[in-house]
Order: structure tokens, then sequence, then C-alpha cells
């Protein structure tokens, strides 16, 4: 099972226990005012979710990780890999519960992922895609040492997007 520790967070596979906290923070308008067109997810679509999620760690032996609290084991949302849709990278992205906001948790589990993908998976590029009006997670791509890079509307919704990308030689740098 691939699980990676941080000094404050578990990054591990999803459980059945993380449906109901995870269904909670994708019920929060605030949480989800950044991703897709808005709408918030009933506990059927996370299931749906978090389905998809393990089957892209099947199919490509990377994917969104569960990230608990070390100190409780509380789930407060997810950090990982996904193949982008509309892009040629794979992205990193990171979705934590309101409650977790601004305590450096999203930038911990996004560095452990961003090392590991580039690292362990021997990746040579990853982007990390963000609604332009998303200054939190526009800053967590900069603490990551990527650089803002073009600008495009997401495929569906037509909402404004940047996409931020650091490669393996600039990683090391």
């Amino acid at each position: 099972m691939t699980e990676i520790r941080t000094p404050r967070l578990l990054l591990r596979r999803w459980t059945d226990d993380d449906l109901v906290p995870l269904s909670e923070i994708n019920a929060d308008p605030e949480v989800m005012r950044w991703i897709d067109d808005g709408s918030v997810r009933d506990l059927e679509e996370t299931a749906g979710d978090i389905e998809r999620y393990e089957e892209e760690w099947d199919e490509e032996g990377f994917g969104l990780f569960a990230v608990e609290l070390l100190g409780s084991g509380e789930l407060i949302g997810f950090a990982g890999l996904s193949v982008q849709d509309s892009l040629p990278d794979v992205g990193i992205t990171w979705r934590l519960g309101r409650q977790f906001w601004g305590q450096g948790y999203a930038s911990e589990a996004a560095h452990a992922v961003l090392e590991w993908a580039l690292q362990d998976r021997g990746l040579d590029r990853v982007v990390a895609v963000t609604h332009i009006s998303d200054h939190a997670s526009e800053n967590v791509a900069g603490k990551l040492g990527m650089k803002p890079g073009r600008e495009t509307d997401h495929p569906v919704h037509g909402t404004p997007l940047r996409v931020h990308a650091i490669d393996l030689t600039e990683y090391r740098a």
C-alpha cells in the first residue's frame, strides 16, 4: 500500500470510512466554489469520486491520496496526482475541508506529492491547474516552485484557468 508521511499528515489510499467525511467536505459551497462549476457534491457523487480515484490508482500507478492528520486520524481532504483531461500532463491537486485552511496543510501535502511524483514515480513534469481567482491555490502552486504559465478556459464550464508547471530539472535546482 502506498503511503506518504509528513511531519503532520498521512497520505494514504482510500477506505470505506472516508466516504462520509469527504462528502461533508464536498458539500461545503465555500470549498467547492473553485471546483468545476462550483456545485457541491452529495454522498452518492462523492462515492463515485472515490471509486474513480481508486480506478486511477489501478490504471496509472498514482492517484489522489486521502489526507489525514497524524495525531487524530481525522480525514481532512485529499492531495495527489491525476491525468488532466484537456492537457498532456499529470496534474497535482488538493482539496481540504475549510476548517483546515490557512494552516499549511495543503502546501505540506502537495509538496510531499510533488516530491513523490518526480522522484518515485519518475515523472518529468507536473502541472497544477488553478482557477485564476483562486488566490489560495495559486499561492500553494507558487510554494511548490511551480511557474505560472498559459491561461485557458475549463473545457466544459468555461471558467478561466491558469496552468502552473514544474519539471524535474527545476525541482532539483
